[in-house]
């Protein structure tokens, strides 16, 4: 585990001092130890909360409270914290029973997005708010390559709607093709029919995310189509 933590130590730009509060961050309550990272990600929510509502207050001065909350909203999530967490690569490091690791809990995004939260609230408690604010908006800035209202809550469905009215004169559907995993981690595979013929298909956990990554993947296709 050692050598595992010094990987992920690198990709965070942050040394522990103390190796037993990050292996805390680290550890489900499925693997059954005196401690789990539950109380280290309730504090990292917090934390993460304050980190991106300042963020966004000095990044977009003149915004409207409105508008600021609902970008915080994009971004302080299961799904925004979950993209964090698989960009350090975080679910091989997490200590799991064997029953939740043969479960694919590696892989499952609260899982992924509790662990993110702790290990933000496992170096706040250790360097303070200044250096997890630093690793935090890095990460978030890394991975999400332009932070604006209009990049954030793109309706690719909505889009992929004006498309096909301007250039066939009909909407387009959207058909459920497969459902796997069992029903805590059930995973949907939709594809995108316009005028009888399929042009796209993507998965995600739920219906309405497939639809939205298959609208968006039509969409590009119809704007490379047309160039």
């Amino acid at each position: 585990m050692e050598s595992d933590t010094e990987a992920l130590e690198k990709q965070l730009g942050y040394v522990f001092k103390d190796k037993k509060l990050l292996i805390e961050a680290l550890t489900h309550k499925s693997y059954k130890q005196p401690y789990d990272n539950e109380r280290l990600e309730f504090l990292g929510d917090a934390v993460l909360d304050l980190i991106v509502g300042e963020y966004l207050f000095t990044k977009f001065s003149k915004s409207a409270e409105g508008k600021l909350s609902k970008i915080r909203a994009s971004l302080v999530n299961e799904s925004g914290f979950d993209k964090l967490a698989r960009s350090l690569d975080l679910g091989k490091y997490i200590l799991l029973s064997n029953a939740e690791d043969n479960n694919g809990g590696r892989e499952k995004s609260s899982l992924l997005s509790n662990a993110f939260e702790a290990v933000m609230g496992a170096i706040y408690l250790e360097a303070g708010l200044k250096i997890v604010n630093d690793i935090a908006i890095k990460l978030i800035e890394k991975n999400h390559k332009e932070i604006s209202l209009d990049s954030l809550f793109r309706d690719f469905k909505t889009t992929l709607q004006e498309l096909t009215q301007a250039r066939f004169g009909i909407t387009p559907d959207y058909d459920v093709v497969a459902s796997r995993g069992p029903d805590h981690l059930k995973e949907f595979e939709v594809a995108v029919i316009i005028d009888g013929k399929e042009y796209a298909r993507a998965s995600g956990k739920s219906k309405k995310i497939a639809q939205q990554e298959a609208a968006k993947l039509a969409v590009l296709l119809l704007q490379k189509d047309n160039t």
